[in-house]
Formats: C-alpha cells, sequence, structure tokens
C-alpha cells in the first residue's frame, strides 16, 4: 500500500506491538495490537482470549497525547515513564485507550505513526472519503477476508448500509461492475458498483436545467447557475466559475474547454463550498474589539462531571472536552480536602472527587488549543478560608501570567475590555472583598470584615439540601483568592432596577433558569438591557439531576452570555449551542446583534416587530433528498423510513417546525421534493435545525442525523446539508440535499 512506503513508523505498526492497555491503577492488561494493510483500521486482541479481537478505525481518533497526559496514566506515573506512555482520544463521548508500550521507541512509532495517518484523513478530498467509507463497509462485510464478494453477500452488505433496493435493478448492475468477469466484485469493482447506484438522479436535474447540451457545463452556464441559483456576487461570478472547474474537475478534457461534467458538478456540490454553510462565516469574521459583555459565550456547567449530577464520574477529562469544543465558560466546584489540598465534586453527592490543582493545570494545558480568546473559571467556593489561600496558590504558580491579576491598563474602568485585548488570559469568576476600585486604590479593611455574599447558586443548593446541611449565610473569603478576581465579581441579585442605579459594570450575577425566566416574561427588555451594562450566567435548575439541559435560544433571546450547559449531555440543547458557536472560527464568542448591546435601542424578545429596524424574512427551504443515512435499528433486516423535520429557534414568535412527508424503507437515496416555509421576525438570533428520523407508526420515532446553524450564516441555493451524529461529530457520507431561498417580506 502506498501509504506506508518509505514509513518506517507505519511498517512498524503493520508488524504489529504488544502494549498494555491501562483502566486504572489495577487494570492493565496485555493487548497486541497492529494496523491492518489498509491503513485505516487498528486491530486488537488479548493475548489470552482465544479468537476474540476488536478494531476501531483511525477516523475515530480524534488526536494523540504524548506522555502522562490522561488520568489514569497519571494515576500509574510512578510505574511507567512517561516517554512509554500515550492516550488515544476518541471522537464524541466515546472513552480514551491509555496506553504503555514496552519502549520509548515502540511508544514513538505508535504516536508518529498516528498522527501521520490522522494528517492523511484530515487533507483527503471529499470523494476519496467517499471512496474510503465504501472500502471500510466493503471490509466489514467481507467475513472471509478474501476481498470479494458475490451478489447475496453484497445484497447482506447494501442492508448494512441502509440500501433496500430493486433486487433486479442491483443484479444488472452487478454485472455491469463484475468487469473481471468472475461473478465476484473485487475492491474497486464494488467501488465502481456502488458509484453506479447511488447516481445521483436529482443532481443530474439540476445540471441538465442549465447545460446547454446536456453533457457539460460550459464557462457561461456555471456563471449562470452560480449567479440564478447559488446567488454568489455578480462582480465575482466569473472568476468563481473558473476556480470551481480548476478545483472538483476531474477530467482534463473538460477543464482544457474551461467546462464541467456532471462528476465536478457533484463534487462541488459535495464539497464546503457547496455547503449550506457560508465559508466565510466558518471563519473570524467578527469584530472582536468591543466589550466582552456585548458577545455570546460558550459556557459549560458542572464542566468536571462526565455523566449526572448524582452519581456521575468526576475527571480532568469533562475539562479538556469542553475546552476542546471551543468553551471559554467552565465551572468548578471547590471544597476542603484531606491533606490541605482543595477537591472538586458536587458537593454531598456521590460522585467521585478530583483536586483543584489538577483543574487548573488541565485549564493552563488546553484553555488556549482552539481559541486564543479568554477563559472564565467560573468557581463555586465552599472552601475555609486556609484551602482558599491553597487554591489562591495553584492558580497564581500554575497558570502564571495567564491568570489575570489587575486591570489591564492599571487605572480604574468602566466598561469591560474586549476578546482581542484580553487573548491568552484566564479570568476568575468569583466572589470578592470590595469592588475594583478599593484594590486598585490601596489596601482593603483588616481581615475581620473579609466576608462575601452568599450567591445564588449556593441559595439554590443550601434550599435542595437544607434538611440536612443547615449553612451559614456569609462566608469568609480569604484575601489571596479574593485578589485573583478581576472583572467578574459574583454578586447577588436584587432587581434589574437596583442594578441600574448601584451595579458596577463587572459586577455578575447567576440566575438557575426558572429564575431567568421568571425575569424574561416580567420584564424582557429590561433584561436585555441589563445584558449590555453586565454579564449575567444561567444555568441549569439543581433539579435536573440527570444533568439534562434547558433550552439556551431562550436565555440568548434575553442577551444573556454566559448560558452554562452540561457538555456531557447530547440533545437539542447541544445542538443549538454547537450550532451557534459554529461559526466565528468557532472561538467561543459570538457577537450580540447591535439591537442587544446599545443602552438606547428598545428590545423585547417577546415583541420583535417593535423594535426599530424590524425586517422579517421569508425562509423557503426544498427538501429534495437524503443521501446514505446512517442505520439507526442494528438488525440487519430493517432499514429507515426517514422524514425531514426543519426547526427554526428564535424569539417566541419564530419558534416553528415543519416537516416533510416519510419515505418507506429507504436510507441510501431517500427523495421529497417537500417544500417547507417559514416567516422569520427577529433573524439575527435566530438558529435552523435539520433533523432527520426515521418514522415509527408503534413508537418513538429514532434520531438518524440531525445539522444546525445560524440563519445569518445560510449560503442560499442548492446545497448539501452534512448530518451530525447525536454527539455532534460527523457521519460522512451522509446528507441532505436541499434548495434555500430567503426573501424580504416587506
Amino acid at each position: 500500500d502506498e501509504c506506508i512506503q518509505g514509513d518506517d513508523n507505519l511498517q512498524s505498526m503493520i508488524v504489529g506491538t504488544v502494549m498494555r492497555k491501562i483502566k486504572s491503577r489495577t487494570w492493565k492488561k496485555q493487548r497486541y495490537f497492529k494496523l491492518q494493510e489498509d491503513c485505516m483500521t487498528i486491530w486488537y486482541k488479548s493475548k489470552k482470549a482465544g479468537n476474540a479481537h476488536s478494531t476501531f478505525s483511525v477516523n475515530d481518533v480524534e488526536t494523540v497525547r504524548e506522555g502522562h497526559q490522561s488520568e489514569v496514566l497519571l494515576s500509574i506515573a510512578d510505574e511507567f515513564p512517561p516517554d512509554r506512555c500515550f492516550t488515544l482520544v476518541f471522537r464524541g463521548r466515546r472513552g480514551n485507550l491509555d496506553l504503555v508500550a514496552d519502549s520509548a521507541d515502540e511508544a514513538q512509532s505508535w504516536i508518529k505513526g498516528m498522527k501521520k495517518l490522522i494528517e492523511n484523513l484530515e487533507n483527503m478530498g471529499e470523494s476519496e472519503k467517499l471512496d474510503q467509507w465504501i472500502c471500510e463497509w466493503f471490509k466489514k462485510a467481507d467475513k472471509n477476508n478474501d476481498g470479494r464478494m458475490n451478489f447475496p453477500e453484497i445484497r447482506v452488505l447494501l442492508k448494512m448500509m441502509n440500501v433496500d433496493m430493486n433486487e433486479h435493478h442491483a443484479h444488472r448492475l452487478f454485472m455491469t461492475a463484475d468487469k473481471s468477469q468472475t461473478g465476484t466484485l473485487e475492491d474497486d469493482e464494488f467501488v465502481l458498483f456502488y458509484k453506479m447506484l447511488t447516481q445521483r438522479e436529482d443532481v443530474l436535474r439540476v445540471f441538465q436545467d442549465y447545460s446547454g447540451d446536456g453533457q457539460k457545463l460550459s464557462l457561461r452556464d456555471l456563471e449562470e447557475f452560480l449567479r440564478d441559483e447559488q446567488l454568489e456576487e455578480v462582480d465575482r461570478v466569473q472568476q468563481l466559475a473558473m476556480e470551481l472547474i480548476e478545483r472538483y474537475e476531474p477530467s482534463d478534457t473538460a477543464k482544457m474547454l474551461k467546462a464541467m461534467s456532471i462528476d465536478g458538478f457533484l463534487m462541488y456540490l459535495a464539497s464546503a463550498e457547496g455547503s449550506i454553510f457560508h465559508p466565510r462565516q466558518q471563519s473570524l469574521y467578527q469584530d472582536m474589539t468591543q466589550p466582552l459583555n456585548h458577545y455570546f459565550i460558550s459556557s459549560s456547567h458542572n464542566t468536571y462531571l462526565m455523566e449526572d449530577q448524582l452519581r456521575g464520574h468526576s475527571s480532568v477529562e469533562g475539562y479538556i472536552r469542553a475546552l476542546k469544543r471551543g468553551c471559554r465558560c467552565v465551572e468548578v466546584d471547590c471544597w476542603d480536602g484531606p491533606n490541605g489540598e482543595p477537591i472538586v465534586y458536587h458537593g454531598h453527592t456521590f460522585t467521585s472527587k478530583i483536586l483543584f490543582k489538577d483543574v487548573v493545570i488541565a485549564l493552563r494545558n488546553y484553555a488556549f488549543k482552539v481559541s486564543e480568546y479568554p477563559v472564565i473559571l467560573s468557581t463555586e467556593n465552599h472552601c475555609g478560608v486556609e484551602q482558599q489561600r491553597v487554591m489562591a496558590q495553584h492558580l497564581n504558580t500554575i497558570l502564571g501570567d495567564k491568570l489575570l491579576k489587575s486591570t489591564l491598563d492599571g487605572k480604574i474602568p468602566v466598561s469591560f475590555p474586549s476578546p482581542e485585548e484580553l487573548k491568552g488570559k484566564i479570568l476568575l469568576k468569583g466572589k470578592k472583598i470590595g469592588g475594583l476600585e478599593e484594590s486598585l486604590n490601596g489596601p482593603v479593611e483588616p481581615e475581620d470584615s473579609l466576608t462575601g455574599e452568599v450567591s445564588d447558586e449556593d441559595e439554590a443548593f443550601i434550599q435542595f439540601n437544607s434538611r440536612s446541611f443547615p449553612q451559614k449565610s456569609k462566608q469568609r473569603l480569604s484575601k489571596e483568592l479574593s485578589d485573583c478576581v478581576v472583572y467578574c465579581k459574583s454578586v447577588h441579585f436584587s432587581s434589574f432596577k437596583h442594578s441600574r442605579i448601584h451595579s458596577k459594570f463587572y459586577e455578575i450575577s447567576s440566575f438557575t433558569e426558572s429564575k431567568a425566566r421568571k425575569h424574561l416574561r416580567e420584564a424582557g427588555a429590561e433584561f436585555v438591557h441589563h445584558n449590555a451594562r453586565q454579564l449575567t450566567r444561567v444555568y441549569p435548575s439543581g433539579l435536573r439531576t440527570d444533568s439534562s439541559n434547558f433550552n439556551p435560544q431562550e436565555m440568548w433571546n434575553t442577551g444573556t452570555q454566559i448560558v452554562a450547559l452540561n457538555f456531557q449531555t447530547a440533545g437539542v440543547e447541544m445542538d443549538l449551542n454547537d450550532g451557534l458557536f459554529s461559526q466565528n472560527g468557532r472561538c467561543g464568542y459570538v457577537l450580540k446583534p447591535d439591537f442587544m448591546r446599545m443602552s438606547e435601542r428598545s428590545f423585547d424578545p417577546e415583541v420583535p416587530i417593535n423594535r426599530e429596524g424590524y425586517r422579517p424574512l421569508s425562509l423557503c427551504i426544498q427538501v429534495i433528498s437524503g443521501q446514505q443515512l446512517p442505520k439507526v435499528n442494528i438488525k440487519e433486516s430493517s432499514v429507515v423510513d426517514p422524514f425531514v423535520r426543519v426547526e427554526i429557534h428564535g424569539v417566541p414568535l419564530d419558534q416553528a417546525k415543519q416537516e416533510t412527508r416519510y419515505i418507506d424503507n429507504n436510507g441510501f437515496n431517500p427523495v421529497w421534493y417537500d417544500t417547507l416555509r417559514f416567516t422569520i421576525h427577529a433573524p439575527e438570533l435566530a438558529l435552523v435545525r435539520f433533523v432527520v428520523e426515521d418514522y415509527d407508526k408503534a413508537s418513538r420515532n429514532d434520531f438518524v442525523g440531525q445539522y444546525t446553524l445560524p440563519f445569518s450564516c445560510i449560503q442560499q441555493g442548492y446545497r448539501h446539508i452534512h448530518l451530525l451524529s447525536k454527539d455532534g461529530t460527523s457521519i460522512p457520507p451522509a446528507s441532505l440535499f436541499v434548495h434555500v431561498r430567503i426573501t424580504n417580506l416587506v
């Protein structure tokens, strides 16, 4: 295989290596690992367990960490040196694989080899990815590993791939693809068969509408398509048409003729440029120099939990995962721990405990890997003064100059600095003695007055647990920890009026979701105003012991910046969070619409019609077809009956959903041509979510895939939507093909 030639690391991976798989201090077992010839699959088996073996795809591995960079490997650091240890981190919510090689050289072979394989995958084009995916299925089905399959075997494989098709038609194509005339299909013959099977009639129709001769799109044809359908900027169309032919046309003859074949056309439509998400808005495109409170900030709740709030496993991994998903505000609950070391866990419950120090180390290592913009560390502090001093010490020694210790210019500010000015900084949010003014003007009063208010979060906690744990309403604060709080001083909220008169911009209140809803109903416009001046944090109710989430959209409608969700829980709420923050370079900050940033403008999310500059839009989506939808049901005989639901999430007036009909027994290439129409009153706040479900008359419909994006990032015209799994990870080559039009209503 050409991927191995001249690469010693990959060659030794093909030979295979015995390594220890580590699950805990006590669970360490030897496993034989090897890379399969396809350079895509890792195969491993235990030395004892007879024939049992497992495999995973290089596709599933997100990254390789060297040395002791996982909790499990840190726990055995005294036994195995870091140069023999490494961790494979998987996409989605799958657990890590922690390995120890017999020598540093063997470890390096695997680390470098895996990194190269991952990099190769990232550089693959759409068509190679498709071939790759087809080959993976072929290998799964090729039970006796002879690299060939007869027609009955192919039929079973198609079922696995979610294809339920006319046997007569399939057999005819099978014969055509069997170039070697052996009655079986080999690797590349199967790819050919698959491609004939998946010919896109829907795309062919569009192609022929614009093609002068039905065979190709001339430069003029393509320009017309880009201008009239894709609504590309008129003065760019000529240049763009040339670039697309250069980039996507596989045939050199067509390229010379400055034309595009159906293959090139399909490649373009399946690429990132043909996607529904505007590429320009995927990069960092917003003004990052506004005050911090003018942005929505991707925020996590109970970041240390991997599961639910009552019994869940606490783990530093929770912080690493959230930060790698672009989260910019993480939470820690600190309690007095043994040996003078503060610990982090969900107080008074059965969740396991981790060291505060380890959380701070993870923060130092991962805070700025995917975004340079500031991270807020939100503390719920239940420690006594002694261990608060230890917390301050850890923050200072571990984070060093990453920790923001004073205002940026040393002067008393009147508003927040911007994300741009705070790049690379970690901001502590917590209680503070006095205000910024005093701390800049000299020493604070003697130790006995150092008490902080109880925060709302503690209060909710006390009510929830008061039967068993009476708590003091005042807490003594250590000056050292208080000094680490600069722009995010946690305060108790009394009323919007009180805040307007007395509050400082750096004072931040936290609301539970139910309190926030009450304010939203009673004083929506005031809530929006408050957030134009100060930061607000909203977090899930303490009654959500299963770590479920509330709908974040409701809170963004009020301009609330820090809407804290349980990142560890998949579902529509995290889809919306991922959707909002998938724009702007996934940096974790999204600029609020201007009508939420101006103190002189009034916006009430309940009555968007009253605002200045109100311009409603009409969104029309024709859902044309679906491609290679994943199977939901593991039973080999079942195939999905898919339908598509389009949901609008925004101000209450915009909340809407509509569905296509369902198609019987076809997850392979269902065709709908169903048109759904929506009116959008506050487009700047709206998100659009596409969901595919498997229709079931008897029970709940099963989830197949989804994709969520901001309304403002939609590209019009004929577009593909590349579906994501429940975890928010991609499931190539599953997609929807749609046509989108947005028009002014007024």
